[in-house]
């Protein structure tokens, strides 16, 4: 230290006068300054995975107990799961050829049944549980396990799904190959992830015992998806969704029990007895149908709407507990309104409280909650794991002879490129919604297509359906109100159009023909 403090001093500008520190200048920032308000402010700069590696696996256990114990924020898990997901993200393959199409579409259609290796779930339930095991535990691990043929599936492909824990973010090394392993993850000289050293069994699973505790194995790269949504450049790992919050819930939730136990045992007394120091009248002056406690020490029942009298001595205070006042509800929201924010979704979602809320105020909320949805359905569950999966699936499909292309190899990029369509969202007023997709369409600012697409749907399959349904009720002679060849949007039957027999309008009658000029001298 007193060698920096003599080497600083030996620091001179160019007018011989000494370089202040860094702490002393007065910067254009405050928030950068060391005044007295912020003088007991320590920070810590930290990359973007040191500060995981020595947090991660707290975060993640104390996120998993709040989940656990915490039924608003159960709830919360739940719904953030429920639109992330829904019942599915599906997959659309972009090849003109309308029959393989439909081949690859049914073949994909009999193979999410048997993803899952644990054979508990489908490819869609998949979906959700990655969906919640990143929220709480900040990411999750899909190995791509390749079956055999006489295994018989569909395509011979499954999924193994793994929890965060399964890689451990304290090992550290360098390989025999010159590889780095950095917090369980391997890479390569150019800082390609090579491989991921995995704990055979999860590591808090001790109650079972196996021979694999303890273990750890390597398994390449090109096997394992690696589902996280990185929040800074450069971050290898992910963090549980709640780690912003996590003391606020902890602190709310122990406010919340506290005042709770409080009420309950104010409650539980209707008033106290005091006797005088000098008993003259024993406990039997108290009537003979007054009942004695354990202690042989006689009880005075008060009914409603009695006045019951009591002997000389005794006097009853009533318990009066002390309320926690008026203010208490508003600092109730607005801490669950900050967590709420934290977490990602609307208070409204957090809580299930719609009081006070309005069709604007909530569809302003839930823009911005489904934008946010959208982000990480994109570039994190699609882009991670659906995409990846939907391609392993492809070339699996076609090395098993279950799909026969012939210049699959040639055009692979061509036969790997999917659409994947999450749900569509309901609103708060589908009357409303729908109007507005409508105009959209008549006014040319989206196609049918576009809007049939974000309800999640396939415009081919739609159409076929609705060509279905007109092909039907016109071999029954049924005229619908729903169908538009027949019936105006109000329901009115469509007039007719005139039939070759019909004398043509006459000019200037003002139903079709030219009108007549008219000349004003």
């Amino acid at each position: 230290m007193n060698i920096l403090k003599r080497t600083w001093n030996k620091l001179l500008d160019l007018t011989g006068h000494r370089i202040p520190r860094a702490e002393t200048v007065a910067g254009p920032y405050e928030g950068a300054s060391f005044g007295r308000r912020l003088a007991t402010w320590g920070t810590q700069s930290s990359g973007p995975n040191a500060a995981i590696f020595s947090s991660l696996q707290t975060l993640r256990s104390r996120s998993r107990e709040l989940i656990r114990n915490v039924p608003i924020i159960d709830g919360a898990v739940d719904s953030f799961v429920a639109n992330l997901i829904g019942s599915g993200i599906n997959p659309r393959w972009q090849i003109e050829d309308q029959g393989l199409r439909d081949e690859i579409q049914q073949l994909w259609t009999d193979w999410i049944l048997e993803a899952d290796a644990d054979g508990v779930s489908s490819f869609y339930g998949l979906q959700g549980s990655i969906a919640r095991a990143i929220i709480e535990g900040g990411e999750a691990l899909i190995r791509l396990r390749f079956r055999r043929p006489e295994d018989g599936l569909t395509v011979p492909l499954q999924l193994q799904g793994l929890e965060g824990d399964h890689l451990d973010e304290a090992y550290n090394t360098v390989a025999a190959t010159g590889n780095v392993v950095r917090m369980g993850i391997e890479f390569d000289q150019i800082g390609r992830r090579a491989a991921y050293h995995l704990w055979r069994d999860h590591p808090a699973d001790l109650f079972v015992f196996s021979q694999n505790a303890g273990l750890r194995s390597r398994v390449d790269a090109a096997e394992i998806l690696h589902v996280y949504r990185p929040l800074r450049l450069g971050q290898i790992r992910g963090r549980p969704w709640l780690a912003s919050t996590i003391i606020k819930l902890h602190e709310l939730d122990q406010y919340e029990d506290a005042e709770l136990v409080r009420k309950k045992t104010a409650a539980m007394f209707g008033g106290f007895i005091t006797e005088a120091a000098d008993e003259t009248y024993p406990g039997s002056a108290l009537g003979k149908d007054a009942g004695k406690d354990s202690s042989d020490r006689q009880i005075v029942a008060l009914e409603p709407g009695t006045f019951p009298i009591l002997p000389p001595g005794y006097k009853v205070d009533f318990a009066k507990p002390e309320d926690v006042g008026g203010n208490l509800l508003a600092w109730l929201k607005s801490q669950l309104r900050q967590i709420a924010r934290g977490i990602g979704i609307t208070y409204e979602q957090l809580t299930g409280d719609l009081e006070g809320v309005n069709y604007s105020s909530i569809r302003a909320g839930l823009l911005e909650f489904r934008r946010l949805c959208k982000t990480i359905q994109l570039h994190t569950i699609i882009h991670q794991f659906c995409q990846p999966v939907g391609v392993a699936w492809m070339d699996q499909a076609v090395l098993s002879g279950a799909l026969r292309i012939p210049d699959y190899a040639a055009k692979r990029r061509e036969y790997t490129r999917i659409t994947w369509r999450p749900d569509g969202w309901d609103w708060v007023d589908p009357v409303k919604d729908q109007a507005a997709e409508k105009m959209a369409v008549r006014s040319g600012f989206k196609s049918r297509a576009q809007v049939i697409a974000e309800r999640g749907q396939d415009i081919e399959v739609v159409d076929r359906e609705i060509a279905a349904d007109n092909e039907r009720a016109d071999g029954l002679g049924l005229v619908l109100d729903t169908d538009p060849r027949k019936t105006a949007g109000s329901g009115a039957e469509q007039q007719l159009m005139a039939d070759e027999t019909a004398s043509p309008p006459k000019k200037g009658d003002g139903q079709g023909a030219e009108a007549e000029d008219i000349t004003i001298n």
